[in-house]
């Protein structure tokens, strides 16, 4: 495996996309959100600890939880249902395109491929024009 995710990587990651800004979301949820301004829509939340995300072993509640969007229901399966993978999802998720995964879990991942999970994220925020462009560039 290439480098392992950190959770640093995912502000520089997050941010090195086209007009991406760290904002605010559910009340008070620092989220990043393209585009910039009041029209900026969420792609990547830090969530609080609810009950409706519990650790299965011990009970408790997420601590460290990160909501990443991902494009549909069959990106979603992808990675949730992928063992290898430390992304899973809750009832709570159900019918709503994001995973969710702890940030203490991130060093399960390479950097590239939670890059990849981040862009496509970001992609099903951002403007389609602004999209289009992005990808052209690549």
């Amino acid at each position: 495996m290439e480098r392992k995710a950190t959770p640093e990587d995912i502000d520089a990651i997050c941010r090195g996309l086209p007009e991406v800004e760290l904002g605010i979301s559910w009340g008070d949820r620092p989220t990043y959100k393209v585009p910039r301004g009041p029209k900026g829509r969420g792609f990547v939340l830090y969530r609080a600890p609810h009950k409706t995300a519990v650790d299965p072993d011990t009970g408790e509640q997420y601590r460290d939880l990160l909501v990443i969007m991902v494009p549909d229901d069959a990106a979603k399966a992808a990675l949730v249902e992928d063992d290898s993978l430390p992304f899973f999802t809750v009832p709570h998720f159900n019918g709503y395109n994001a995973v969710l995964v702890q940030e203490s879990r991130l060093g399960e991942i390479a950097r590239d491929e939670l890059a990849e999970i981040l862009v496509d994220a970001w992609a099903t925020r951002a403007p389609k024009k602004l999209a289009a462009e992005f990808f052209a560039g690549q």
